[in-house]
C-alpha cells in the first residue's frame, strides 16, 4: 500500500484499460497512406516511432522535443535498450532524425535530450540536418554517487532549428531570482522588484539550468518511469519555441511529460510511445491537465528557483 502522500502514477494495463482506449494503436499492416492531422491531433499513439513517423503528415509540427534512449543499458518496463558503439548509436540517431525532420515546418525547432556520453554523437548528427543553436545543460540532482568517479548530475539538451526563421519567446521564459544586494536609484529599486516575499529580479534565461527538480513521489506529475523528464523542464522548451495552439510533437513520449506540459500551456500535441503502460500514465496525466494546469516551479508567468515553494 502506498502512503496517502505518494502520488506516483503506476497503473498497470488492467487498471488503465479505459485510458488505453483513448490511444491510437498503430497497426503497421493497416496504415499505408499518410494520416491526416485531424485524426492524430492531441492524441497518444501506441507504436514504434520509426514506423509511425513514416505515415505522419509532412510539416505538421512547430516543435519537436525528443528524448530518445541514451546510449546505455536500460530497461523500460521489460523493453531493453543496450549500449552500442558510438558509430551504431550515430546510425540510430541518423535514422530517427531523418524521419523526424520532414515533419517540422520550415520555421520549426527541435530539442534533443541526451547525457554526456552520447551528447557529442548527437551533436554531430544534428549538424548534418539542422542549424544547431545551443546546448542547454541542466542539473539533474538525483541518483547515487560514484565511488571512483564524479557523480553524474548533468544532462544536455541540444537546441536546433530548420532555418534562420524560428520562434523564440524570450519574455516567456525569464527566471525569477532573489536579489542578494539590491541596488537603488533615487531610492527606488533598479531592475528588481520589492515584494512581501522578498526582493526579486526576472533574469534572462541562460543555457545552464539549476532550477529543475526531478519528479519525486509526492509530486502529482511523478510516475514510475525510470527516466521521466520534469514538466518544468518541458515547459521552458515549449514556451520558448512555440506559440499558443502550435503543434508539439514527441516521438519518444515515455510517461507523457511533453504532452501534459503542452496541454497545460495551451498547445496542441502528439506523442508516440511503444509501451502500453507508459501510454496509460500519459493519458492519466492528460486527463488531470483538464482540471489542473499547474506546473511546479512555474507561476505568475515566470520560472522560480528550485525549492521556492512555487
Amino acid at each position: 500500500m502506498k502512503s496517502p502522500r505518494n502520488k506516483t502514477i503506476d497503473l498497470d494495463t488492467a487498471e488503465g484499460e479505459e485510458y488505453l482506449k483513448r490511444c491510437i494503436r498503430w497497426d503497421p499492416g493497416k496504415y499505408r497512406t499518410k494520416r491526416k492531422l485531424k485524426d492524430i491531433v492531441c492524441r497518444t499513439v501506441i507504436g514504434d516511432c520509426m514506423e509511425v513517423m513514416k505515415y505522419l503528415p509532412e510539416g505538421f509540427a512547430d516543435l519537436i522535443i525528443a528524448d530518445p534512449p541514451y546510449n546505455m543499458d536500460k530497461d523500460f518496463n521489460g523493453r531493453s535498450f543496450r549500449k552500442a558503439s558510438d558509430r551504431d548509436y550515430a546510425d540510430y540517431t541518423e535514422e530517427w532524425l531523418t524521419l523526424a525532420k520532414p515533419l517540422l515546418k520550415d520555421t520549426g525547432t527541435i530539442y534533443v535530450c541526451c547525457d554526456w556520453k552520447c551528447s557529442a554523437v548527437i551533436y554531430e548528427v544534428l549538424c548534418r540536418h539542422f542549424k544547431v543553436r545551443n546546448r542547454i545543460t541542466w542539473q539533474r540532482e538525483k541518483g547515487r554517487g560514484a565511488k571512483a568517479n564524479w557523480k553524474n548530475s548533468m544532462e544536455d539538451i541540444w537546441f536546433a532549428t530548420v532555418s534562420d526563421s524560428y520562434t523564440f519567446n524570450l519574455d516567456a521564459v525569464k527566471q525569477r531570482r532573489k536579489v542578494i544586494a539590491p541596488y537603488r536609484e533615487n531610492g527606488r529599486p533598479k531592475d528588481w522588484e520589492e515584494t512581501k516575499e522578498g526582493n526579486f529580479r526576472n533574469t534572462h534565461p541562460s543555457n545552464f539550468w539549476d532550477d529543475i527538480s526531478v519528479p519525486y513521489w509526492s509530486m502529482k506529475e511523478n510516475t514510475a518511469h525510470p527516466t521521466q523528464k520534469p514538466e518544468k523542464l518541458l515547459a521552458k522548451l515549449i514556451l520558448a519555441s512555440s506559440d499558443p495552439d502550435d503543434m508539439v510533437f514527441d516521438p519518444f513520449l515515455g510517461s507523457g511529460s511533453t504532452s501534459a506540459a503542452a496541454k497545460k500551456l495551451g498547445r496542441l500535441y502528439l506523442g508516440i510511445e511503444q509501451d502500453e503502460r507508459y501510454c496509460i500514465w500519459a493519458e492519466k496525466r492528460l486527463e488531470s491537465a483538464d482540471s489542473d494546469k499547474k506546473i511546479q516551479g512555474y507561476s505568475d508567468g515566470v520560472f522560480w528557483e528550485r525549492n521556492s515553494g512555487k
